[in-house]
């Protein structure tokens, strides 16, 4: 039987297992520079391949700016650029200044009651435009001073709205509004007694064609031009039993105009063969405050310019700046006593207007105390 004996010390088996270590270790930071080596060097080929094209561009952009900058109009060019990116924003903030005398026709009284303004100012500077001006009140009958056609002159303030929206054709499509025709020559809105307020659609003219042909549309002639009537207040009945209107007041299927403040209903519950159709408009008031968005002052008696005994007065009206935004298209005043016109088209306005009423002179007793407060 042989055996084995091991004469190397404990010792150096030790160095022996340490030196391959070293040996394991070493090899491994031979790998690892290598690979650090390699890497630099890629990343150096990048980095110097990006220098190169950061070098092109930049060389590609002072030819650039070279040649734009000799460009003679230049200047003439940003101006136009710059002018054509804010027409958006100017469209929005525009206001037309015109739509007030056509607002004053809604606010002022007509029939037996009547109001002449003297002076007018206009201030559109604040969020909230208003009227100042000085009127003269006549009752048309006696005493003719009459404190209560100023007094129903403020009332009526409450009931003062306004409508704006947009008419659309079969499909629901906006048409241009200039492609619409509101209002005669006379400056008055087109009504008819029986069926209310409609318009004119120009259907001939630059991009105001209908979208699937005019053969479509009932047609008639207007000044020598094709057009198709529009109706602003709903046919209610007629559209109902044709299936163009639903008792909730929507409409789809005719050219119609879409509202941005009233709505319509109807009701069938009272058995009727008809439903009974009703109209809102609660949150388009042309004077927001009501009574408490005019304020009287100077009131007193006085003689017209025809001797007639009269009640002088002045007055602010506060209004909604929403009847003035030139982006709130086919605006309409709405008094109590119906729809009037308020789009920048011309009316007649000259019996709004008249010379201011005289003060009372001494001896005039009637003036100085028939119907004064």
């Amino acid at each position: 039987m042989s055996r084995e004996i091991n004469l190397v010390p404990d010792i150096k088996d030790e160095m022996i297992r340490t030196l391959k270590l070293r040996n394991f270790i070493f090899f491994l930071c031979i790998i690892v520079a290598s690979a650090s080596a390699g890497l630099t060097f890629l990343v150096g080929l990048v980095m110097g391949g990006q220098q190169l094209a950061l070098t092109s561009k930049q060389n590609t952009l002072e030819n650039l700016s070279a040649k734009l900058n000799s460009y003679s109009d230049l200047n003439d060019f940003l101006t136009i650029k710059d002018q054509l990116g804010s027409l958006s924003t100017l469209a929005n903030n525009k206001q037309v200044l015109s739509r007030t005398f056509n607002t004053l026709s809604a606010l002022l009284p007509t029939g037996a009651d009547t109001i002449t303004i003297s002076e007018l100012n206009v201030n559109l500077s604040e969020n909230q435009p208003t009227f100042s001006f000085d009127a003269q009140a006549n009752a048309g009958k006696e005493p003719f001073i009459d404190y209560n056609v100023l007094d129903a002159f403020k009332k009526s303030m409450q009931f003062m709205r306004y409508d704006y929206g947009k008419y659309v054709d079969k499909n629901g499509s906006t048409i241009p509004a200039y492609c619409i025709i509101e209002s005669g020559n006379d400056g008055n809105t087109f009504s008819d007694p029986s069926n209310g307020i409609y318009a004119f659609w120009t259907i001939e003219g630059e991009g105001c064609a209908p979208a699937e042909g005019s053969d479509t549309y009932s047609t008639e002639d207007y000044n020598g031009t094709k057009v198709v009537r529009i109706w602003r207040t709903p046919q209610f009945n007629d559209w109902y039993n044709q299936s163009y209107m639903t008792l909730d007041g929507t409409i789809s299927n005719i050219e119609h105009f879409e509202s941005s403040c009233t709505t319509y209903k109807g009701d069938t519950s009272q058995g009727s063969i008809n439903p009974k159709w009703t109209e809102t408009n609660e949150n388009c008031k042309l004077v927001p405050g009501g009574t408490d968005g005019i304020r009287i002052s100077d009131s007193s008696n006085g003689r017209g310019a025809s001797d007639e005994l009269v009640l002088r007065f002045s007055a602010i009206i506060s209004l909604s700046p929403e009847v003035y935004k030139f982006s709130n298209t086919h605006m309409l005043a709405i008094a109590p006593s119906g729809r009037r016109n308020v789009t920048d088209s011309y009316v007649q306005i000259q019996a709004m207007f008249g010379e201011r009423a005289a003060d009372c002179e001494e001896g005039d007793t009637a003036c100085k105390t028939n119907g004064g407060e």
